[in-house]
């Protein structure tokens, strides 16, 4: 019954998925063996005393053949149980007693050294199974610390898990999902530590907003804000962006980070005309009732610090840096439906994109008016 070695590491694991090897039935072969060659020998004198017939006479060599030889398959059963338990002294006495029935048999028979001989072999088979028992009781109470410990570690490990799964729910409101995937997994969570990047911040706000919200019901204020965060966040999963954070009507996006892309500032445009689209959905059916709600998007490119920002229990991934400021102020400046970009974004994807440079505009936070483009559109940009 012994089962393979595979499977978990250590050999304490592999303990416990093998399990105690039972020889015979706790060491029960050995002894029925023994008694079936005493039986053997006095078999005319158990049947007459104890069932009161007469006893069947053998042939006394097929006899003394038969017991001799049930006397050594108590031996092989010591043996067996030996290696199991380590004890010695059972198979020792055993193979004494056995060697002694034959010596009786064929040198010089003796009544009296046959009958001890017997019972040295039923004392050796009954403390074969004695020491048998208890390395079976042992081998359960090894086990059952083995499994204790498994039992630990399991615990640990699942806490790690519910840990993980609530990082990984934490970081879904802002990262992708096949990235958060990416940062949870092991070994990824140095991604999250501060550090500077180049990435491309892009900042879309509703326009009108305050107005449809003083002539609006709650609920349906409520119900813009919704179908708007979810129609930009899928459009923003599916380009690889991470939202640094929701503000009411607001929504700030940024490229290159934790995970690198190849163009940041073209997959922010490409996400802001995205985002345009989505949101003329939403717009359509407001402007036939009246209120003329819009949106404006800027982007901006540079490098930044990242990472998480907050309290305990309560962080967000973000951005903080001059380029965030600046696709922030250009989202303000943005007219409905008007995409800025920072001369140093548009630089990023000019080959890529059609755009009409406008005058430096003042920008609070920054010392000098900034140079903007208001782009159109994308180069081949049919996604």
């Amino acid at each position: 019954m012994e089962a393979s070695e595979s499977g978990p590491a250590g050999p304490g694991a592999r303990e416990a998925k093998r399990g105690p090897t039972y020889t015979g039935s706790v060491g029960s072969a050995a002894v029925i063996a023994a008694f079936c060659s005493l039986a053997t020998c006095y078999s005319e004198i158990i049947s007459t005393s104890v069932f009161g017939v007469e006893g069947v006479v053998f042939n006394p060599h097929a006899q003394a053949v038969f017991m001799w030889g049930l006397a050594f398959v108590a031996v092989f059963f010591l043996l067996r149980d030996h290696r199991q338990h380590g004890g010695k002294l059972p198979l020792g006495l055993g193979a004494v007693a056995a060697v002694t029935l034959i010596g009786t048999l064929y040198l010089g028979y003796s009544e009296q050294i046959e009958a001890a001989a017997y019972v040295i072999l039923v004392i050796a088979t009954l403390l074969n199974q004695n020491l048998l028992l208890s390395h079976i009781h042992q081998t359960m109470k090894r086990q059952t610390a083995v499994i204790s410990a498994l039992n630990d570690q399991l615990a640990e490990r699942v806490s790690e898990q519910q840990d993980r799964i609530g990082r990984l729910g934490r970081l879904r409101h802002f990262l992708a999902p096949q990235i958060a995937d990416l940062v949870v997994g092991d070994g990824q969570q140095d991604l999250l530590r501060s550090h500077r990047r180049y990435i491309a911040c892009l900042f879309c706000d509703l326009r009108n907003f305050t107005a449809l919200s003083e002539a609006t019901e709650p609920e349906e204020l409520i119900e813009v804000l919704e179908r708007f965060h979810d129609g930009a966040g899928a459009r923003v999963a599916a380009r690889g962006g991470t939202i640094g954070y929701r503000a009411g009507d607001g929504l700030m996006v940024f490229f290159n980070d934790p995970v690198p892309c190849k163009e940041p500032t073209l997959d922010a445009v490409k996400t802001a005309f995205e985002i345009q689209e989505t949101f003329s959905y939403l717009q359509q059916p407001w402007r036939r009732r009246g209120h003329e709600i819009g949106l404006g998007i800027g982007v901006a490119s540079g490098f930044a610090t990242l990472g998480l920002i907050g309290l305990q229990g309560r962080t967000d991934y973000t951005a903080i840096g001059s380029v965030v400021n600046a696709a922030s102020r250009l989202c303000d400046a943005a007219e409905d439906g008007q995409i800025l970009a920072s001369q140093r974004a548009y630089l990023d994807v000019d080959t890529r994109v059609e755009a009409t440079p406008l005058s430096p505009i003042p920008l609070r936070g920054f010392a000098k008016p900034l140079n903007v483009v208001a782009i159109q559109s994308v180069t081949g940009f049919e996604e």
